[in-house]
């Protein structure tokens, strides 16, 4: 039996991605997006493309308008919130903005949902910033990465929670509102903690989406700017093993709900964003890339890697896809589809 599933940021990266999905699976899909994102047209042009105009129900709106959204999703069973505002760097100069899109928005998702007949499922696709710098935490510099001293699994999601920057208090707010939304409402709802999610159809930019960034950039001869010395750790997660995630968490729900999970490519997925993934991406497309360098920026952390035991242990789930493999695979895609770009 089909469910009606309604994604918000469904034209985004990791939305028309999951949307794809679904309907090859034969559900019911209705995506709700602002269309403000440069790939949104196209991923919809794709999806159009293969499933045809009438696959999926599309509504354009923005999550800000509440009485929108409530209407939008009256017949959804799964909501994927995955609409926001996603650089740091856009919150620290648009911080209301970030607060509306981000918190009120997600509060407006909650809402619906709450006053919805149906108690649909929520899953929440939060992110690892909710940890903040985690100056508290030593880290150890090695040939080419930085690494924990005392965490070799990653950050638990037991860390404490310090929401360093607007971005990081706005999706904070949303992960928490999530999650008490199961206890105060018993809504059906889960938090997923998302690392460095990287794959096909991401249209990445230099202040977000860095692995498909540097990709396109590299392949359509676009300059590069390395911030730091390049040792930055940070471990990532192909798209499809982050869907995988999202399936287990849907299915499981009903023992699941109320949780928060760290969704990222853990200490066995881990790359230093230029010393390491520089040579690699070099491989690939057989020559020098030419980089700039400048300063750290503000809240560059030298290390996050997420410890995954808990989806491990609670969702069944686990990264399938190494780091080679899937950064050879967006490479490709990246470059059959130079005139996306």
């Amino acid at each position: 039996m089909s469910r009606n599933y309604f994604i918000t940021g469904g034209a985004g990266f990791i939305g028309s991605n999951y949307v794809s999905r679904l309907l090859e699976r034969g559900e019911k899909v209705s995506i709700y997006d602002n269309l403000s994102r440069a790939g949104a047209p196209r991923n919809l042009a794709w999806l159009r493309e293969k499933f045809g105009d009438t696959a999926f129900k599309l509504t354009v709106g923005d999550v800000r308008d509440a009485a929108l959204l409530t209407v939008a999703s009256r017949e959804a069973d799964v909501i994927i919130h995955l609409a926001a505002q996603v650089a740091v760097t856009t919150s620290v100069v648009k911080p209301r903005e970030d607060f509306e899109i981000n918190a009120q928005g997600t509060f407006n998702m909650l809402e619906a949902a709450r006053l919805n007949d149906r108690k649909p499922v929520l899953l929440y696709a939060s992110t690892n910033k909710v940890y903040g710098g985690m100056e508290d935490v030593e880290v150890v510099e090695d040939a080419t990465r930085w690494r924990y001293a005392d965490l070799p699994l990653g950050c638990p999601e037991t860390q404490p929670l310090d929401f360093h920057s607007p971005y990081g208090c706005s999706k904070g707010a949303g992960d928490q509102y999530v999650r008490d939304y199961a206890r105060i409402y018993d809504l059906p709802t889960i938090v997923l903690r998302q690392s460095c999610i990287y794959g096909p159809r991401q249209f990445g930019v230099e202040d977000q989406g860095w692995v498909a960034w540097m990709i396109i950039a590299a392949v359509t001869g676009h300059p590069l700017t390395i911030y730091g010395d390049g040792k930055q750790i940070r471990d990532v997660l192909h798209v499809d093993d982050l869907l995988n995630a999202y399936d287990a968490s849907i299915e499981k729900i009903s023992t699941m709900r109320g949780q928060v999970f760290n969704l990222g490519g853990g200490p066995d997925n881990t790359m230093s964003i230029w010393t390491e993934f520089g040579p690699l991406l070099e491989k690939l497309l057989g020559k020098p890339v030419l980089v700039k360098r400048g300063d750290w920026r503000p809240g560059d952390q030298k290390v996050f890697v997420a410890d995954i035991r808990k989806a491990g242990r609670d969702l069944g789930w686990t990264p399938r896809i190494s780091v080679k493999e899937g950064v050879g695979r967006l490479f490709n895609w990246v470059r059959e589809n130079k005139e996306l770009f």
